[in-house]
């Protein structure tokens, strides 16, 4: 299984339409691509500020690619997204996922 993770950040009062537009759109749409696992959002609030991290699960880099395009390293950043993060990264990192354990 392969984790893709990617960080953005807000300021706090537009940080609930970020939330907004993954739950609504961009998580659904994942759900539709084979190969696609699970998604988490994590956020994490400091002063004026929220950093989110998104973490995706695939079940190889191929699933991957049927999101991300031809390379996966490319973030892919919607332009409603675009317009709620006053930062984020313009790549991906992908790690091997080589334990999991439930509660």
């Amino acid at each position: 299984m392969i984790a893709r993770v990617w960080r953005g950040e807000s300021a706090s009062e537009r940080a609930s339409r970020y939330v907004e537009h993954l739950e609504r759109s961009v998580f659904p749409e994942l759900g539709k691509i084979e190969g696609h696992r699970r998604a988490y959002l994590l956020q994490r609030s400091t002063n004026e500020r929220v950093s989110f991290l998104v973490v995706t699960l695939w079940d190889s880099m191929d699933a991957v690619r049927a999101f991300a395009g031809d390379d996966p390293e490319i973030a892919v950043v919607e332009p409603a997204a675009r317009t709620v993060l006053s930062a984020f990264d313009k790549t991906v990192d992908h790690y091997e996922v080589v334990l999991d354990r439930r509660a």
